[in-house]
């Protein structure tokens, strides 16, 4: 939408029209000149993310192959009504339908993004499907397709707009994680370990990134979409609005967004996730040493002073430093 986050508009994180004092007494997260792409925007968390960018100044490239809960069929119908939505409030949006999955397709939707915008400042990776079995019941082939579309998808669409992010020296990466990749769930491996692979790929790339402003972080939403239709009770589902994921999305792809963060949004709670190291036993080397981790395992486990790491060298200067200061 032109204008500022103050234009009349639908704002999907209130759930009611809006105007210049609807939003909040405090500074409006405000998104005019940016350019947004959204991925799996057709419907779901994607359509709110992609309206909600909109409705706070932000030309949106909606992205969606169309296709079914389990990634099958495909049509561009998805993110053209959702465009065609953004267009009627007032805003400014295009659609494609390229499938994540096709690097050609995505970089054609990443190409048509900067001849209509000169830019692309935000990228939402939230492309998805599932296909849930235990893992005993589960092939490859299931499984294959979910780490395609979920972590290749997004490596894909981070390929593409990285050179045009370097260039401009500003971005803001989202990647979709999941609790079922930071902590598990039951049936979903596939799902589980493609989600958990975006949270590594987001560490690096925000590492990478940070010198040309490109910040890169993961959120991790609950709420009822087409996506967890059956997987919850209804009752449960009430309450998960998806709507109220949406702040978190906004917070991580705005101008003071933080960097490196896994936030996790759900019925109107947010909450960080961390992946953190604790302070470790040194038990040196020695015929022993299996035996006597068995029984320190409870003290290596202990979270007392554990730490975020800021890069995977941490974990080599803590041991490091461990061997080294026992020999002094």
């Amino acid at each position: 939408m032109k204008g500022s986050a103050g234009a009349l508009g639908y704002n999907p994180c209130l759930g009611a029209a809006w105007g210049p004092h609807k939003v909040s007494t405090l500074m409006a997260l405000d998104f005019t000149g940016r350019v947004a792409i959204v991925t799996g925007a057709g419907g779901g968390l994607g359509r709110l993310h992609a309206l909600a960018l909109a409705a706070r100044g932000a030309r949106v490239m909606v992205n969606d192959f169309g296709g079914a809960r389990d990634g099958t069929g495909g049509s561009v119908s998805a993110a053209q009504a959702v465009a065609d939505e953004i267009t009627a409030a007032g805003g400014q949006a295009l659609a494609h339908g390229a499938s994540v999955t096709d690097l050609a397709a995505v970089e054609d939707m990443v190409a048509k993004t900067v001849a209509a915008w000169g830019r692309v400042d935000i990228l939402v990776n939230n492309a998805g499907i599932l296909r849930d079995k235990s893992f005993s019941k589960m092939s490859v082939e299931d499984f294959r397709a979910v780490v395609d579309v979920h972590l290749m998808g997004a490596v894909h669409c981070c390929k593409a707009v990285w050179p045009h992010m370097i260039a401009q020296n500003h971005g803001r990466i989202v990647m979709t994680t999941s609790s079922s990749g930071l902590f598990g769930n039951f049936g979903q491996s596939n799902y589980g370990a493609a989600k958990m692979a975006l949270v590594g790929l987001m560490q690096t790339l925000s590492i990478e990134g940070a010198k040309y402003d490109i910040r890169v972080n993961c959120l991790a939403p609950t709420a009822a979409t087409r996506m967890t239709e059956g997987l919850l009770p209804p009752e449960v589902l009430a309450v998960l609005q998806p709507e109220a994921v949406v702040p978190a999305l906004l917070v991580l792809a705005s101008a003071d967004a933080p960097n490196r963060a896994i936030a996790c949004a759900g019925a109107g709670t947010y909450e960080a996730a961390h992946v953190t190291l604790t302070k470790g036993v040194h038990l040196g080397s020695g015929a022993d040493v299996p035996e006597r981790l068995a029984e320190a395992w409870e003290q290596v486990s202990d979270r007392s002073g554990d730490s975020v790491p800021a890069s995977g060298a941490a974990q080599g200067t803590n041991e490091v430093g461990q061997a080294l200061a026992k020999r002094r």
